[in-house]
């Protein structure tokens, strides 16, 4: 069986996660505190982070490099399109969410409220907080213009972008800060991917501490 070591709340350890179950890989999960450093991670992956995959008799460590392993090694069902350009289309996107989104939102709202606190790195920045609050309209009002002309956020049929979208916008609907009154066919596209039977472990996370809002697993809101 493939081990995970992950923390719950990560967009990168849940994208690998979705990837994971969508694939119906079996996969033991376990909670890493990685900012404690401790030497037998750090000789898994010397860069101190998570997701960290072992699989296959390997141990594999960045997250778009596991979800491209596992979309080669395990092709279905596939996660990426055939044509090259909508290939291409995939991998902006998935950029898009974990390099613009997670610096301008994610950072600012669950690490400051969440991270923080865990890692015992004192109170929250406000300043981060309120930008992050303001960030994220003007990407959800993106993905809206993105759903207003495909079915899904890469094209006609649910890709990694998907994926990679839903990890972030997950972990921050775990603390309440999407505003899903904002763009209905984001709240539609949301409701679709987490009715999957892969999101089943994302919405069962629990983190101490910081329980979740109500409609957090509830499939209609």
């Amino acid at each position: 069986m493939a081990k995970l070591y992950h923390v719950p709340l990560s967009p990168f350890c849940r994208k690998v996660r979705l990837s994971l179950a969508e694939k119906r890989i079996e996969c033991e999960l376990v909670e890493e505190r990685y900012w404690e450093q401790d030497p037998d991670f750090l000789r898994r992956n010397p860069a101190g982070k998570v997701p960290v995959l072992r699989i296959d008799g390997k141990t594999m460590s960045e997250s778009a490099a596991i979800c491209e392993y596992l979309e080669e090694k395990y092709p279905e069902p596939s996660l990426m399109p055939k044509g090259t350009d909508a290939r291409y289309e995939v991998r902006r996107l998935v950029g898009w969410f974990d390099d613009k989104f997670h610096s301008e939102v994610t950072s600012k709202l669950v690490y400051e409220r969440v991270n923080k606190k865990v890692m015992k790195l004192g109170f929250p920045d406000s300043r981060n907080v309120k930008d992050g609050a303001k960030a994220i309209k003007y990407h959800l009002d993106y993905m809206a213009w993105l759903l207003d002309h495909r079915r899904w956020l890469a094209g006609d049929v649910m890709t990694l972008a998907d994926f990679a979208a839903a990890a972030h916008l997950s972990a921050l609907d775990y603390i309440s800060d999407v505003d899903w009154t904002r763009s209905e066919a984001v709240k539609d596209w949301y409701a679709k991917i987490k009715s999957r039977p892969a999101f089943r472990g994302i919405l069962a996370d629990q983190v101490s501490g910081f329980p979740p809002p109500a409609h957090y697993a509830d499939l209609d809101f």
